[in-house]
């Protein structure tokens, strides 16, 4: 049996199986995406026992060599544990008032790192800034980090109800019991939808006015639509985007300014009040999806790993459906219309503008899947793609240690102008650019050792050979299902 061992365990440590099978044994490579300010290890081969890894003892190399992947397993740290003395960045809440009546909460993290990039993340659909606690404790060690709550969502909705009760109507308890279920619009609210369009021009308040600089963005699901869309029209204010898992499709109404005349066959959409009929589904449907159990069910869903602890995600999404405002929120989000570029002209506009995109998806998100990203690496062919595995539709927090490595890679790799190397990648790396190249990813969590897949996609990995590796997937696990 031949083992790795280290003499000085790093931040990152790579051990790659050579490719020529016939000589049938492990060669150590050193990795040029090591961390900054880390010593570079030696690795050392030795027979015998040994304290350190056993590397592929499960593996078939032949396998391997099939797939034309390199593969090898990857040392990464974990969150910061401060039952070992380690320091994890500390969170601080504020919010400013954009319009009347309308305050927008962030988090933030890092603000004494003064020379260090500026990095924001963006939530996804019924979440907010709780939901990259561990990218603002981890990763603003090293950056500035901020995370916000879109305006209709977490703690971003109205301290005051956007509608009132007509006079000849009278006051009930049942017309009060949901803010925006009113009869007319106050006035600080008239022509307020919560939209793509309005989520953009919040986003670009906080970069000019809050933190003043260029920004690496990110984001989640809606959140990764929103980055894209406010990357595609502010360039000049992004230095990078990344999406995880982001979807491609939000807002089922028509806008008005890409589509004016079936526009007008919606009167409808999104503004308060609600109209009569689109209260009564919005009872109905809040009732269901606002239950503690139904939310239980949705986490269930995303989360490919049920170990991960969710008790903190879920206990801040129940807390914000109590609010009064939440189930308008809700149907004006829902049947807000679609912004003013699709996903697929924002994604152009981005290309045109040279702006610098990377994608991180999750294998296994029954919403999102790994195709929806893979079409966005088709169209943009030097975009870095990584695929993680298991992980569902939020990466970020089910496998928070592989997308902060992924972050400070890529970051570091652009900060550099291309000199850095991305994550996984070698200088010594052969045909990188046509082949996927996977790794087994370890990291420390809560005292144990746990591991993933990860897979990096080069610039030329054809994109139906993405389609299929897609279907050969699905059929598996399914097969599995059936056979369980």
């Amino acid at each position: 049996m031949e083992i790795i061992s280290l003499n000085f365990v790093p931040q990152c440590s790579v051990v790659t199986w050579s490719s020529n099978l016939a000589k049938k044994r492990l060669v150590p490579r050193r990795s040029n995406s090591l961390l900054s300010r880390v010593k570079k290890s030696r690795l050392v081969i030795q027979n015998g026992s040994s304290d350190g890894y056993v590397v592929g003892e499960n593996e078939d190399l032949g396998s391997i060599a099939r797939r034309r992947e390199s593969t090898s397993k990857v040392f990464i740290p974990g969150l910061p544990d401060e039952s070992n003395g380690e320091i994890a960045a500390q969170i601080s809440s504020s919010q400013f008032e954009w319009k009347p009546k309308l305050k927008v909460h962030y988090e933030k993290s890092g603000c004494a790192n003064l020379d260090a990039p500026a990095v924001l993340f963006l939530p996804g659909f019924g979440v907010g800034s709780f939901h990259y606690e561990k990218q603002l404790t981890d990763l603003g060690r090293d950056y500035r980090v901020w995370a916000i709550d879109f305006l209709g969502q977490g703690l971003s909705l109205p301290t005051e109800d956007p509608t009132t009760i007509a006079e000849e109507t009278g006051s009930s308890e049942d017309k009060t019991a949901f803010w925006g279920f009113g009869d007319e619009t106050e006035p600080w609210a008239d022509q307020l939808v919560y939209s793509l369009d309005l989520w953009r021009d919040q986003v670009q308040y906080f970069v000019e006015e809050v933190i003043g600089e260029p920004v690496y963005i990110a984001g989640n699901s809606l959140g990764g639509y929103v980055a894209l869309y406010f990357a595609a029209t502010h360039p000049h204010l992004v230095k990078g985007v990344t999406l995880l898992n982001a979807t491609p499709f939000w807002g089922f109404l028509p806008n008005p300014v890409r589509s004016p005349r079936l526009a007008r066959l919606f009167p409808w959409s999104g503004t308060f009040p609600l109209p009569e009929r689109v209260k009564k589904v919005t009872e109905l449907v809040w009732q269901k999806i606002s239950d503690p159990e139904s939310i239980a069910e949705i986490l269930k869903q995303v989360y490919r790993d049920h170990s991960t602890n969710v008790d903190k995600v879920f206990s801040r999404i129940v807390e914000v459906t109590q609010h009064p405002a939440a189930a308008a929120s809700f149907a004006s989000i829902m049947l807000a219309p679609g912004g003013k570029l699709s996903f697929s002209q924002a994604l152009s506009r981005c290309k045109e503008n040279n702006v610098q995109i990377c994608l991180m998806y999750g294998r296994e998100d029954p919403w999102v899947g790994p195709i929806w990203g893979k079409q966005i690496k088709r169209e943009m062919p030097n975009a870095p793609y990584y695929e993680i595995s298991p992980a569902g539709h939020c990466p970020h927090d089910e496998v928070p240690e592989v997308v902060n490595y992924l972050m400070r890679g890529w970051i570091k790799h652009l900060e550099s102008d291309g000199s850095e190397a991305l994550p996984l990648l070698d200088e010594a790396e052969e045909d990188w650019e046509q082949s996927r190249i996977g790794r087994e990813i370890e990291f420390p969590r809560d005292g144990w050792k746990k591991a993933v897949n990860l897979w990096f996609y080069g610039p030329k990995y054809s994109f139906w050979s993405g389609v299929g590796e897609a279907f050969r997937s699905t059929f598996i696990r399914a097969f599995r299902g059936k056979s369980a």
